[in-house]
């Protein structure tokens, strides 16, 4: 009797084993595997360092610096693109493990189309590493898997339905600022605004020790005599805070042959450390609006209706920007006086 009652206790033991063991292998809110679901970085201040791969053979690398993030150790990251980045980073969860006949499939399609993510601190050592691939028939959840791991996972954010990888698939130029000009206005030397084909409207604006100086950017042209419009310069250089562009162009077939045209403007602003950024300006109009003279590479205006610019930054990049933003530093010389009616 004694030896029934010890091997009853031992198979009753045994089998509360065994049935906790299998529970909890399949209760979504505990980890018998671990960090093998443990995406989220809830401290998001500790990454430093974002790489980003793909099969493609695509490589980025966001570095922390201050209050921004480097694209690929040489360019400043839009922060419109790094922010959702992030925001996916920190809240991904997983929603649900997949049935077992689904795995191979989704762990195929991760070796062969997915993105690895590796997730850095201050001191370089690796915090996470996984891989995000294609979205579920709904669109609603996001194959993930760790590096390393076996098992993927069904993954979503709360409170957003669509594919999490569109928030780390990008490419190129799309990772980088749009910023044409971003500068306080305190920190400010001097801004000039040429106009080629409108000599007269072309300035100097500088910051002197007594306030502001505001003078013809050709020798050639004589200097207004009115009466000074107080809080003119100020006005207009608050305008340089922030321009953006819409977007790249360097890759632009004509590139070449409209940067060797004549501007409409060229804009040119040095601030107090004596970094300048000069911005070239090309209409983009259609040809019953404006036409080019090609022997003296004048444009001819029929109409003021442009909507864009192509603008050759610094001579190393191409946007394109838009007429509704860039306007408001399209000032003329006359601008900064009273009565600018006035010829003089």
């Amino acid at each position: 009797m004694n030896r029934t009652l010890v091997l009853l206790i031992a198979f009753l033991v045994l089998g509360g084993g065994v049935f906790w063991y299998f529970t909890q292998g399949e209760d979504e809110k505990t980890t018998l595997a671990g960090a093998d679901r443990d995406f989220a970085v809830k401290n998001i201040e500790q990454i430093h360092k974002i790489f980003i791969a793909d099969r493609r053979g695509e490589r980025t690398t966001l570095e922390r610096e201050g209050d921004h993030w480097i694209y690929n150790g040489k360019y400043k990251a839009r922060p419109s693109v790094v922010t959702p980045l992030l925001e996916a980073v920190e809240r991904v969860q997983v929603k649900y493990k997949p049935p077992q006949a689904a795995v191979e499939n989704m762990v195929q399609s991760l070796a062969t189309e997915g993105i690895k993510v590796e997730l850095y601190d201050k001191k370089g050592e690796r915090i996470k590493a996984y891989y995000v691939g294609g979205s579920t028939s709904d669109e609603r959840g996001t194959y993930m898997i760790m590096d390393g791991a076996e098992q993927p996972y069904v993954v979503d954010m709360p409170a957003w339905d669509g594919n999490l990888s569109v928030r780390f698939r990008r490419y190129g130029d799309e990772w980088r600022d749009k910023t044409l000009f971003a500068e306080e206005v305190e920190n400010i030397q001097s801004v000039s605004i040429e106009y080629p084909k409108q000599r007269n409207q072309s300035f100097v604006l500088e910051s002197t020790d007594d306030g502001y100086e505001v003078r013809p950017f050709y020798d050639i042209t004589p200097q207004i005599k009115r009466p000074y419009r107080e809080g003119s310069a100020e006005a207009f250089l608050v305008n340089f805070e922030s321009v953006g562009a819409e977007a790249f162009r360097n890759d632009y077939s004509g590139r070449d042959s409209i940067t060797q045209l004549v501007p409409f403007s060229i804009i040119t602003l040095v601030n107090k450390q004596g970094d300048t950024t000069q911005v070239k300006l090309h209409p983009i109009v259609q040809e019953n609006i404006i036409s080019h003279d090609e022997k003296t590479g004048d444009y001819v205006l029929y109409s003021s209706d442009i909507e864009r610019y192509f603008a050759d930054l610094n001579g190393k990049d191409f946007l394109l920007s838009q007429h509704l933003v860039l306007q408001k530093l399209l000032w003329g010389y006359g601008s900064f006086f009273k009565d600018n009616n006035l010829l003089n």
